[in-house]
């Protein structure tokens, strides 16, 4: 920041007020790449994209474009996709399988374990001076939770499960349900928006408050199912339709989190996914115990991976920053490692049309996203504050679920997801800062 004003106080989650500068200001956005991109636990992706040795997929933390490999020996890495030598990527492909990467500037070669091992005229130019063991590949600290991959490149980070903390308890709903967890469907949609990076985060964080309206016209035509588009989230009925918006601690949070999953896995005796979920109710309870009476929501892992519509048909979304005013964004989907192909198809045709850069329900969020940082850059605009009031003053500690809770709709997540960005940007390292313990 150019002032001496703390972030902390430009988030003022007690008054519920927001300075709109944090959206579109250079200095900030240069100070987040350092304070959250570079410290903070990020999304890269999942053990199911490279089960065998030596595969690899490409991806990035924050602005830095990374390789994560399984090595020769089955280690996952995630490393800084550029040559030490002069900073060429060393791979271009999205995915594949290779024992070692050359880069095609000077052709220096390195192994899926970031390994220095090739370098033209080592003997007749560098004199066999050159020290191969110091010019390895850039590697960032790598942890997995339920075959989810994370990275960071702060290695006095907290553990990986540290840093999740009671957001582990709604991953499980999703992603450890079946025997085996989940599998990503190949492929990825990727797209550029001229928005800020938070927008996208912070809309599922615990939006509940827009779907009537910004989704109105899907609702209306009956496009998508109540439950599967987060239903009943009005404004009017909200409370009656016993749900609550959820804050986990650590900038994570959940729109909504509904008691009960029959209404999901009864609606069509015909659907795939359905048909799924019922076949293996007994085992999902078992593995799940109390918790499997929980649908979980849409949510949001601080600071840019979204889950989705993990209740039935979910997807991963990355929200990637390139700027102050533009994010590019990555959309996977996911289904039980068990589901057959009628259900993978089913999930398939279902995210691409609602969830896809052209889908409805994207192509509806985009507007305000775009739209909110427009008017952001304004001189005029700048003066005036965020409101974040919704709920305000109507938190609780949830009874069973390890989390603040609020009825939805309610902004309980944004608060959350900005008080952590604000303690993630003010904190000069992680033994200053604040982590919601875990609880078990």
């Amino acid at each position: 920041m150019t002032t001496e004003t703390t972030y902390r106080e430009m988030v003022d989650n007690k008054n519920g007020r927001m300075n709109r500068k944090i959206i579109v200001n250079e200095e900030i956005y240069k100070q987040e790449l350092e304070q959250i991109f570079g410290r903070c636990w990020l999304w890269v992706g999942h053990e199911g994209q490279i089960p065998k040795s030596n595969d690899f997929t490409s991806i990035y933390m924050g602005e830095d474009p990374v390789l994560v490999t399984r090595d020769a020996k089955g280690k996952v890495h995630s490393f800084l996709n550029m040559c030490r030598h002069r900073g060429n990527r060393i791979c271009r492909a999205d995915a594949g399988n290779a024992p070692s990467f050359m880069c095609t500037y000077h052709g220096w070669t390195f192994a899926t374990d970031g390994k220095l091992v090739g370098v033209p005229g080592y003997k007749e130019a560098y004199f066999e001076e050159l020290d191969r063991s110091q010019w390895g590949l850039v590697e960032a600290r790598v942890d997995t939770y339920k075959g989810l991959i994370f990275a960071t490149w702060d290695n006095s980070a907290p553990s990986l499960l540290d840093y999740l903390g009671n957001m582990a308890w709604h991953m499980d709903l999703s992603f450890d349900r079946t025997a085996g967890g989940v599998d990503l469907l190949p492929g990825a949609h990727k797209w550029m928006m001229e928005m800020n990076w938070k927008w996208p985060t912070d809309n599922h964080v615990g939006d509940g408050y827009h779907v009537p309206i910004t989704h109105g016209s899907i609702r209306g035509r009956g496009t998508s199912s109540g439950t599967a588009s987060g239903g009943g989230l009005n404004p009017a009925n909200a409370q009656l339709q016993n749900r609550d918006a959820f804050a986990f601690g650590n900038g994570h949070g959940a729109a909504s989190i509904s008691p009960s999953r029959g209404s999901v896995w009864s609606a069509d005796s015909e659907n795939p996914v359905n048909k799924f979920n019922r076949e293996h109710e007994a085992e999902i309870k078992q593995r799940l115990g109390e918790r499997a009476k929980w649908q979980p929501g849409t949510c949001a892992i601080f600071p840019n991976l979204v889950i989705s519509n993990p209740a039935w048909s979910g997807s991963i979304k990355l929200f990637l920053p390139r700027g102050p005013l533009w994010t590019l964004g990555w959309s996977y989907y996911f289904v039980d490692k068990q589901a057959p192909k009628e259900y993978r198809d089913t999930i398939r045709t279902y995210q691409t049309l609602m969830h896809g850069p052209s889908g409805i329900m994207e192509a509806d969020d985009a507007v305000p996203f775009i739209q909110a940082t427009g008017t952001a850059r304004g001189l005029i605009a700048q003066k005036y504050m965020i409101n974040q009031q919704l709920g305000l003053g109507h938190e609780r500690i949830h009874e069973e679920i390890p989390a603040m809770a609020a009825p939805s709709p309610s902004e309980i997540g944004q608060r959350g997801y900005y008080g952590f960005w604000a303690e993630m940007m003010d904190a000069p390292s992680w033994s200053q800062g604040k982590l919601t313990p875990r609880k078990n």
